[in-house]
């Protein structure tokens, strides 16, 4: 997700030593952090325990990064397929790691670029694919067997993951050679962004769909990433973010378990995407609870002592919501701590924002300096030397028993709900994100939560930096490739795949082959979404909050 401006109307600059705010007294989380921490503050019974070994808390491998850094995974996208091939070339050969895919919003909600709808979003805030030609200028180059790709694709994740599977085919690529992952984590865009295009039982269905169709084709594919980073940019705080993110989890799972699934197979292939926030000891302790607590729910509810699937496996991205349209370079001191405070918690993949992206997209300069700010941490701060270095600390261990312990009721409070879909259909996940922000903009106006350059140390004049900028004729050309794409394809045989689409929604077959067949055979992204409509229907967000 892209990030947005803190606003303040503070006008006046404020020098010298601040006092000590009511914040510093709790976390973001409303934890009380006391003035020091002795071993008496740990509570009684609290282990845990080691890296590498249950329940996680202190690591996913007893050895940290020793072997393998974490993923240098820099999310990026814009304009064409061609112009994001580019910036993704451009990022591996200054030594990013994996690739991450941004989309554009008519391509995650499953709009083609010609649709009314889609009038002035073309391009903007990721790229644009409409066909299987998009998809094989977008990994131009890219050699799919060895570099692992990441798609942050929700309502459409089967059809993107279509797409790839159909380019992989077509260049000779085995599927169990792919590696990577799609987000296609629909309950969080129900709860906190509101990208989706279908009601969410169907929804379930595609995901079960392709837990099915992957584990059985493409087993090295991470089928889903189950994202606290949207319910936290909402405005959650980070317990909030723990439980919904991890009661998403096990409603994924469950629902595996409906359709047939045997979840011991199912359950290595979930991923995790968290947010990594400014409470440095806090966000440190949330990766380590998370951890804690997705093992003994494994353990307990499913039976799975597996520990590829035990060992909570997560991506982190830096706050976008903390990043400030004012005095935009110290968002790099922001990024910098952010991304070390995820290092520190354990984290198998990372993205760095850029200092510019509350004002646009960032520019490359933009974009090498914060894939810079990762690699300064992994070759020059020692940090990954040691698996967990704070653990043991007795602040770190106190603040990550009591975000178990507040996750565990909150989670204890869903289920009693009848689970994550059911609450999210009640507005309970909703109705408490909206309050926790509620909360924290309160703190910025009032100042009782300082924000540098926004309600103090405000400059009264700022010199703009150079910003990116999308070309209008982006979406004109975009919309004439997609008319001359249509003009050249066999529309019988666009008929003919669309028409089995729309039976095998109806008859309950898996939907990823269909899929597949549809877009190899140039059907679009949005008629693949129209078909599947005139079976699932819309999905209208009635909540009332």
């Amino acid at each position: 997700m892209r990030s947005r401006t803190v606003s303040s109307r503070a006008i006046s600059i404020s020098i010298g030593l601040m006092s000590t705010t009511k914040t510093d007294t709790v976390t973001t989380s409303g934890i009380p952090v006391r003035p020091s921490y002795a071993p008496g503050d740990v509570p009684q019974g609290w282990d845990p325990g080691v890296p590498g070994a249950f329940p996680y808390t202190r690591g996913a491998m007893a050895g940290g990064y020793r072997k393998k850094l974490w993923t240098m995974r820099q999310y990026a996208g814009f304009s064409t397929a061609r112009e994001s091939n580019a910036r993704y070339r451009y990022l591996l050969a200054q030594g990013q790691t994996g690739l991450s895919v941004a989309f554009d919003l008519p391509t995650q909600i499953g709009f083609d670029s010609d649709a009314a709808l889609a009038r002035g979003e073309v391009g903007r805030v990721g790229v644009a694919i409409d066909s299987i030609e998009d998809m094989e200028t977008l990994l131009d180059g890219i050699p799919l067997g060895e570099v692992s790709i990441s798609m942050t694709i929700n309502a459409t994740a089967s059809i993107l993951l279509g797409f790839l599977l159909a380019v992989a085919r077509r260049r000779g690529t085995e599927w169990k050679a792919l590696s990577g992952t799609i987000q296609n984590d629909i309950l969080k865009e129900y709860a906190a962004r509101g990208t989706y295009a279908f009601p969410p039982k169907p929804s379930m269905r595609l995901i079960t769909d392709i837990f099915g169709f992957c584990a059985e084709n493409v087993p090295r594919w991470n089928t889903i990433s189950i994202s606290g980073y949207h319910i936290r940019e909402a405005g959650s705080t980070a317990v909030q973010e723990v439980a919904f993110t991890l009661a998403d989890g096990v409603e994924y799972l469950s629902a595996a378990v409906k359709a047939g699934l045997d979840p011991k197979a199912i359950a290595p292939r979930l991923t995790f995407f968290f947010n990594v926030h400014n409470d440095f000891l806090e966000e440190i302790a949330k990766f380590r609870a998370a951890r804690t607590l997705w093992a003994r729910l494994l353990k307990d509810r499913f039976g799975i002592d597996d520990p590829r699937a035990q060992a909570l496996r997560f991506h982190t991205q830096t706050a976008g919501s903390t990043l400030t349209a004012q005095q935009p370079d110290v968002n790099v001191v922001r990024v910098a701590i952010q991304a070390l405070a995820a290092v520190l918690g354990g984290t198998q993949s990372l993205h760095t924002n850029s200092r510019d992206e509350a004002l646009a997209l960032p520019t490359t300069e933009a974009a090498r300096l914060a894939l810079r700010t990762q690699q300064v941490i992994a070759y020059e701060t020692g940090v990954a030397r040691v698996a967990d270095p704070l653990g043991g600390s007795w602040a770190i261990e106190a603040l990550t028993a009591e975000i178990v312990e507040k996750a565990s009721a909150l989670i204890g409070r869903i289920d009693e709900m009848g689970g994550a879909l059911a609450a999210i259909e009640a507005g309970y996940f909703q109705r408490e994100i909206q309050e926790a922000a509620y909360q924290a903009q309160k703190a910025i106006e009032s100042k009782g939560q300082v924000v540098v350059g926004v309600n103090e140390f405000v400059l009264e004049e700022e010199n703009p930096i150079p910003t990116m900028s999308i070309d209008p004729k982006v979406e004109t050309e975009q919309v004439e490739r997609l008319a001359a794409f249509r003009a050249r394809r066999d529309g019988a045989k666009v008929e003919r795949l669309r028409a089995d689409l729309v039976a095998a929604a109806k008859e309950g077959r898996n939907l990823m082959p269909p899929i597949v067949e549809a877009v190899d055979g140039n059907v679009t992204l949005g008629e693949v979404v129209e078909s599947l409509k005139s079976v699932f229907g819309d999905h209208k967000d009635t909540v009332s909050l």
